[in-house]
């Protein structure tokens, strides 16, 4: 289950930034790419079990996933992909270049100063 891991990684980035902030987290949010193997109900699930007894305890996370982008081969136009019709919508070639898949990112924390 590397969800589990993928959480432990987190609330460790987390707590170290709310000790600096000096200030509770309440919620973050993080993105990542529509290939990335991660289960949002399981990793949250395994974030707020890791999280009791911590300053993260009882704090949200959300999970938001990023578009599969390509490259036409013909107008270089960079789109994101729709699988249901794939073809550039700018030219309509359906030759095209998959782009890397967009990482897991911690992209923002929520803090609670008072």
């Amino acid at each position: 289950m590397h969800e589990a891991a993928v959480a432990q990684d987190l609330l460790e980035v987390i707590c170290k930034e709310a000790r600096k902030q000096e200030a509770r987290p309440v919620a973050a949010r993080i993105s990542c790419g529509q290939l990335n193997a991660i289960n949002d109900e399981v990793l949250c699930f395994a974030f707020e079990a890791i999280a009791r007894g911590t300053a993260c305890e009882g704090m949200t996370l959300q999970v938001e996933h990023k578009s599969m982008q390509a490259r036409c081969s013909r107008c270089k136009d960079v789109f994101d992909l729709n699988l249901a019709e794939a073809r550039c919508p700018s030219c309509g070639v359906d030759d095209f270049e998959l782009l890397p898949d967009a990482p897991l990112v911690l992209e923002e924390i929520e803090f609670d100063k008072e």
